[in-house]
């Protein structure tokens, strides 16, 4: 099973924003001033990483958003859906009532077009019992292992976690993690990520020593080099990369130009050993929405057709 895929979904906005309903929990939202210029920043930047990926050989599946229901994260579709290589589309149960609109039926039908789906696993009934889990943004996927890594929070729930591992056969590593004011991190992909041979992590963030230990302990068992960042590189959204194939067979490891510039000359290096690094200027949408170029890439594990 591989860690990477060549295919990814990306939405792009038509009415991008600053979602006042996930601010509370989400302390890497800052509202800018202009809303209005927001949306075409936002645009204009995911034109741009779109070309970007496309330019590197990756295969990028572009939907457009619709402008009823409003839906100003629909940016961030790894959120509400992942895709398995056995045929498998999970649905996720969203904190906020105007995520859950970014669900889209159509979409899995476009999809299916060009890749074969087999069930459809809705877990969003857990919405009903206030239990989140928002997708690969709640949970970071060694797909290889099969272990979900996930900092527990109010969109992390332990029970609907248990729930897509019964159906996976996956196992969970779960933790407790804060940011340096001491808030817990709503999403565990802001601090962690995973490749084919290396993890990108924020160790730091892991307060608690016997958890710190038993995530140590589970990438360096599936021979994970540990990449460390900081509070503040994690800030800068160094935690939120991909790892993607271009159909050339390469390995692109992606990331936003905040990320890439926060890093060091060593962490660079060390990661250019598992692949070329590639960037791209997301700032606005990074700023308004907390999120980065991990969240906006849905990867697409399904068979091709």
């Amino acid at each position: 099973m591989n860690q990477s895929t060549k295919n990814i979904l990306m939405i792009r906005p038509v009415a991008f924003g600053f979602n006042v309903q996930t601010a509370q929990s989400n302390a890497f939202q800052n509202r800018d001033a202009d809303q209005q210029l927001v949306q075409q920043k936002a645009q204009q930047e995911f034109d741009g990483f779109v070309a970007i990926l496309k330019s590197n050989g990756v295969n990028v599946t572009v939907v457009d958003d619709t402008i009823e229901p409003h839906t100003p994260d629909s940016i961030f579709p790894n959120n509400w859906v992942s895709f398995h290589d056995n045929g498998d589309i999970f649905l996720y149960p969203m904190q906020a009532d105007n995520r859950r609109l970014e669900r889209r039926e159509d979409i899995i039908r476009q999809l299916e077009e060009n890749f074969k789906a087999n069930h459809v696993i809705d877990l969003s009934r857990f919405e009903i019992k206030n239990q989140f889990l928002e997708g690969t943004g709640s949970m970071v996927l060694d797909r290889g292992n099969k272990i979900a890594y996930a900092c527990l929070s109010p969109r992390t729930n332990a029970e609907v976690l248990k729930a897509f591992c019964d159906y996976t056969g996956y196992n969970a590593v779960t933790f407790n993690a804060y940011d340096q004011h001491g808030q817990a991190i709503y999403h565990t992909n802001v601090l962690m990520a995973i490749g084919s041979k290396f993890t990108v992590i924020c160790l730091d963030s892991i307060t608690n020593a016997h958890e710190k230990e038993i995530v140590i302990a589970s990438l360096k068992e599936t021979g994970k080099e540990i990449i460390n960042i900081t509070f503040d590189q994690m800030n800068q959204f160094a935690g939120n990369m991909l790892e993607v194939q271009n159909t050339a067979g390469e390995t692109l490891i992606v990331m936003s130009r905040t990320a890439y510039a926060s890093l060091t000359g060593e962490q660079k290096a060390a990661l250019e050993k598992y692949g070329k690094l590639i960037y791209a200027d997301i700032n606005t949408i990074e700023t308004n929405g907390g999120g980065s170029a991990r969240c906006m890439m849905a990867e697409v594990h399904l068979p091709v057709v």
